[in-house]
């Protein structure tokens, strides 16, 4: 359909069948490796510096690739590591077969990591660098001291979490900035961390500007994130919706209309490890507060 970014990222758990896709598409001509901008994600067990080749390797051989287009720091969260030969991906849990398992912090400065993914780019391992879920005194401190700086902050970003001061800081500081759950709680429904109240697609103004321009609720949110200048990376399985986001570019929101989505902010976060941490893996642990 001409999609050619993959957003992938170890802790996905499917980097090896997404390389058997790149495999095939490339050597049946569908596609060049050049055409494709293949983004991948080091894991919060992976933050010492001898650690950060050795998972980047090991992401570059599942998907099958030499390079990546972008490699990103998943969490600001760095985890004690698990080698990939008792667990791979390892997850967020230290011990799974622990009386009590739980989360195990084993805390790396940044510095260090973004060092030795410095290294992965001198190598011509990694083309460009970023990172996700950070806030704004994150990245300050980053560009800081950065000698390479970063190219891509990926943070979820929809019309209840709009974070419009962090996405005006980033286009000041040149950062692309990647807007993932663009179509707010869908994906989060499923896991027991929205409800189906909390959906965007249902919302009645949504609907409305819907209606005016003869789209559907999810090309309305999408096209709200691209024309305020971020990326969006829905993800879909179903190929009819795959052609629908695409067209979400084929239509302009009015300025009224932008300005009536943008109201909808409520700061609600839906990925949220001051939340899921403690629920899921019995540490509390706030990183947006």
């Amino acid at each position: 359909m001409g999609y050619r970014h993959l957003d992938c990222a170890c802790d996905y758990g499917n980097e090896a069948e997404v390389g058997e896709g790149i495999q095939a598409a490339i050597e049946g001509g569908l596609v060049k490796r050049e055409e494709l901008w293949i983004t991948s994600k080091l894991w919060n067990t992976y933050h010492r510096a001898e650690h950060v080749r050795p998972a980047c390797l090991r992401t570059l051989l599942d998907l099958r690739v030499d390079y990546l287009d972008l490699y990103l720091v998943h969490f600001p969260i760095s985890l004690a590591y698990v080698a990939p030969e008792n667990r791979y991906p390892p997850g967020w849990i230290y011990d799974t077969q622990a009386a009590e398992p739980r989360m195990r912090l084993d805390p790396v400065p940044l510095h260090e990591t973004w060092r030795a993914m410095e290294q992965l780019v001198e190598e011509g391992l990694v083309r460009n660098l970023g990172v996700c879920n950070f806030n704004s005194p994150l990245i300050l401190d980053l560009v800081s001291y950065a000698e390479i700086q970063p190219a891509m902050l990926q943070v979820e970003m929809h019309p209840l979490l709009a974070q419009a001061r962090l996405l005006r800081l980033c286009l000041d500081l040149g950062l692309a900035v990647t807007a993932f759950s663009s179509l707010g709680a869908p994906s989060y429904v499923e896991l027991g961390m929205a409800s189906s109240k909390d959906s965007l697609l249902r919302h009645p103004m949504v609907s409305v500007i819907a209606d005016n321009h003869g789209r559907t609720q999810a090309q309305v949110l999408l096209r709200w994130g691209t024309q305020r200048g971020t990326i969006v990376i829905p993800k879909s399985s179903r190929p009819e919706r795959l052609r629908e986001n695409l067209e979400s570019q084929n239509f302009t929101l009015a300025d009224d209309e932008m300005a009536a989505l943008n109201e909808l902010d409520r700061h609600r976060r839906f990925n949220d490890p001051g939340q899921f941490c403690e629920e899921a893996f019995g540490k509390f642990l706030p990183i947006f507060d």
